[in-house]
């Protein structure tokens, strides 16, 4: 059998339409296939990639740590220096309030660690988050997705969780002593890039804490300078209670963390012992990768360039067929007028040499999340081939 009748008939398949690029090897911005085409990544593996694909900083990091040791115990019971020290370096750019780090696998543990903290500390049922949210697809972050196509098939789900639109008033009117947490995605991706309003943060900060409700604040796909600032929530001027990161957290590795207070955390720690464990999140290869991918993000000043990078899409994305073009920083959706015609757009760009994809909720949108290393001539190269697409 060849490699993608193996691909079909032995790895579990996640759509009856896999894109099934048999890719042998990925540096910087690019995907090399196994027939040596190359594709420039639009979506960097899904706001994985922030520093591009193998950043030799990372790879350093990778074979230095794998020389030193992989597992060696269960999180949490041994000092391992890249998690303490990986630890320490997001704190440092932190605010205050969040300074203690929990590491899992993938951003989906993270929100479900969330919402386990969010119920510890306050001892209160019910969650409210937003329609259209993506946290992740284990039960309980499924049961705080906002779309009912992907929670309806696996009911039951947690109960007291209660959807509402993103900016509206009723999500805050249904914040009350009952509700444990509020759950959002500082920018919501999967929605087509929607960006909340400073007024309903605000309010919603002011709602959560009269009533002693945690906020949470999902970074998942926002966070590491994809937003234009280190972090989504700089923007805004809030600061959340729970913090969730992954994707870009682990430099290309598997690593996702919820962030809080050092006082808030150590309700984990007692009644019961082990009020959460993982076997192997904060995995020392994982921690030492991402640690190295974050200081070269900082060191190398990736962030700056993102804001200009942005305005250039927008200057070079206008044809008849684009109904709008949203975006934050290089979290880009480019909206067409039906699903159908993002799913052509999308083959036709694969044959360009352009490897992009659309959103969950919104399939009538091209993604485009590129690292933050993309250039300007391949930025102009990848939007004037989306257009002779279209």
């Amino acid at each position: 059998m060849n490699t993608r009748q193996l691909f079909l008939q032995h790895v579990a398949q996640t759509s009856p339409a896999p894109v099934g690029l048999d890719i042998v090897r990925a540096e910087g911005n690019y995907l090399y296939d196994s027939d040596g085409k190359k594709y420039l990544d639009l979506i960097g593996g899904i706001s994985v990639c922030n520093i591009g694909h193998r950043h030799p900083a990372v790879v350093a990091a990778i074979k230095e740590q794998a020389d030193a040791y992989l597992h060696v115990m269960v999180y949490g019971e041994l000092m391992q220096s890249p998690q303490v020290q990986y630890a320490a370096l997001l704190a440092a750019h932190l605010p205050p309030t969040l300074d203690c780090v929990y590491f899992t696998n993938s951003g989906t543990e993270a929100t479900e660690g969330a919402l386990k903290l969010a119920r510890r500390v306050t001892g209160r049922p019910n969650v409210v988050c937003c329609h259209n949210s993506y946290h992740g697809s284990t039960l309980g972050a499924l049961s705080v997705m906002g779309d009912e196509y992907w929670r309806n098939a696996y009911r039951p789900l947690l109960p007291g969780v209660g959807h509402f639109h993103y900016n509206s008033q009723d999500l805050i009117d249904a914040i009350d002593e009952h509700t444990a947490c509020v759950i959002i995605e500082t920018i919501q991706a999967e929605a087509g890039i929607k960006v909340p309003e400073q007024w309903w943060l605000d309010v919603l900060r002011s709602k959560c804490t009269a009533t002693g409700t945690l906020l949470i604040f999902d970074e998942i796909q926002c966070g590491f300078g994809r937003s234009g600032k280190l972090w989504g929530f700089e923007h805004f001027g809030i600061v959340p209670d729970i913090l969730l990161l992954g994707k870009a957290l682990g430099g290309g590795m598997p690593l996702g963390a919820f962030i809080s207070s050092h006082n808030l955390m150590q309700t984990l720690t007692d009644n019961p012992v082990l009020g959460h464990i993982t076997t192997f999140g904060g995995h020392p290869v994982c921690c030492a990768a991402g640690m190295a991918g974050m200081r070269a993000l900082l060191d190398e000043h990736m962030i700056a360039g993102v804001v200009a990078k942005e305005k250039l899409f927008h200057d070079l994305l206008v044809h008849p067929e684009i109904v709008a073009v949203r975006s934050k920083g290089l979290l880009i959706a480019v909206e067409l007028s039906s699903a159908e015609k993002v799913m052509s757009t999308l083959h036709a760009c694969l044959d360009k040499g352009l490897f992009s994809d659309w959103f969950l909720f919104a399939p009538h949108c091209i993604r485009i999340a590129p690292p933050l290393t993309v250039t300007e001539e391949e930025i102009r190269h990848a939007c004037g081939a989306l257009l002779s697409c279209l």
